[in-house]
């Protein structure tokens, strides 16, 4: 099978959807099939990349370390041509999304588009944030979804979520998986002596991007509390962000910043052994709908103190492999973190082993076979038999009525967003 991926965002950026696209490629690949990724140029990239084809692009929009497509149209018909998708699985509901729904109608290929963004969670990273700019992009998303023939959800949660707003379309439950067995093997003591973290301290972990979607404020103040409380804690942090400055400057008191602990992006088996260098992973964010690095610590046979989220309560069971946190208190947090330190050796072997058994489903090759399955199934559906003398009149026609349906789908979106403004006037 031929499968084309299109992405606004990717490697070298590190996130949830470039990890996904990542992850569900390499084992798609690994099965047997080719994929080509469609991604903008960022930075930095590899100078030797498999089947990946860059699209020019805006770099690091508004201030952020996300880039902007370019509009150029035909710029990837001759490789497409020669590629010739069966499936197109687009990750994003505007830019190259758009151009996703295009290159659909131009092969008569299904397209599978996953939801993997609260988008008007994200809004403050545009000039003119807004409400209306919030009920617009969410309009937006929702009615990409139903220009779409398969919607996947990474979470139960996330699916009722898209129902609620109206998704018609058929949505399965596809989680990004990892590879259990990489994050089942980790050195955290070289780890904790290379980076200077006491080998008898009690390390509470983080890792993310340092954004104010991740409610960074929040944790930040709660593990502060828990390291006022136990002199014998340190907090380790990976990755970088906005706000990792302000995070910095959080812990510069004296009495916890010996026991701060930033390492910046970590990947590979670095990031492996980082998680095996932490006691208790903690997870705050609430605008996730899967939290990847959730399941990869509980691989790693982490307990997990979480506030409760899109997708969290689905992998987070209360004093079974962590704690599930209902209210967004800091004591409230950091009783639970104290819940986990206070764990006898037994009850943490426990803990530690059904975090492990708690994400065995989130292996790579059973969530790759989940997506191939449904690819397959709108194969034989819709799309089994092609018309190879199809003419340049039918597929005009197909253009056609892909750029009135975007073009239909964007005036949704804006009255949705005008009307309710007019609405609360």
């Amino acid at each position: 099978m031929n499968i084309l991926m299109m992405t606004n965002t990717y490697l070298p950026f590190i996130g949830g959807v470039e990890r996904s696209v990542q992850i569900f490629s390499n084992e798609f690949r690994r099965m047997g099939h080719r994929v080509l990724i469609v991604a903008p140029s960022f930075a930095d990239v590899p100078e030797q990349e498999l089947d990946v084809i860059r699209v020019p692009a805006l770099q690091r929009f508004n201030g952020t370390d996300f880039s902007v497509q370019l509009p150029i149209p035909g710029i990837l018909s001759n490789t497409l041509k020669q590629f010739r998708p069966d499936i197109v699985h687009s990750h994003h509901p505007f830019m190259i999304g758009d151009s996703a729904l295009r290159v659909a109608a131009q092969f008569k290929t299904p397209i599978v588009f996953t939801f993997h963004t609260y988008y008007e969670r994200y809004t403050h990273y545009v000039p003119g944030d807004s409400p209306a700019l919030k009920r617009f992009v969410s309009a937006l998303a929702t009615g990409y979804a139903n220009l779409c023939d398969h919607v996947f959800a990474p979470s139960h949660d996330v699916a009722q979520e898209l129902r609620r707003r109206g998704v018609v379309s058929a949505i399965d439950v596809v989680p990004t998986g990892i590879e259990l067995n990489t994050f089942a093997h980790g050195n955290g003591r070289e780890f904790r002596e290379r980076f200077g973290i006491p080998l008898d301290a009690f390390v509470v972990g983080f890792v993310s991007r340092i954004a104010p979607e991740k409610n960074v404020a929040f944790l930040t103040e709660a593990v502060k509390w828990f390291l006022s409380q136990h002199q014998n804690a340190c907090f380790l942090l990976i990755g970088d962000g906005p706000l990792m400055e302000k995070v910095k400057g959080e812990f510069s008191e004296e009495v916890v910043q010996k026991r701060f602990f930033h390492t910046g992006t970590l990947i590979a088996q670095s990031l492996v052994d980082a998680y095996h260098a932490m006691d208790v992973f903690v997870f705050a964010s609430q605008t996730e709908t899967q939290g990847l690095v959730v399941t990869e610590a509980m691989a790693a046979g982490l307990p997990v103190v979480a506030l409760r989220g899109p997708g969290i309560g689905e992998v987070v069971q209360e004093q079974q492999n962590g704690r599930l946190v209902e209210l967004e208190e800091v004591e409230v947090f950091g009783k639970a973190l104290e819940w986990v330190a206070g764990l006898s050796p037994q009850k943490l072997y426990a803990v530690k082993n059904s975090a492990r058994h708690s994400v065995m489903h989130f292996s790579q090759e059973v969530c790759a076979a989940r997506a191939l399955m449904i690819y397959e199934t709108l194969l034989s559906r819709k799309y089994m038999v092609r018309d190879h003398v199809d003419s340049a009149w039918e597929k005009a026609k197909r253009m056609i009525k892909a750029e009135l349906e975007l073009l239909k789908n964007m005036t949704r979106a804006t009255g949705a967003a005008i009307g309710n403004a007019s609405e609360q006037e």
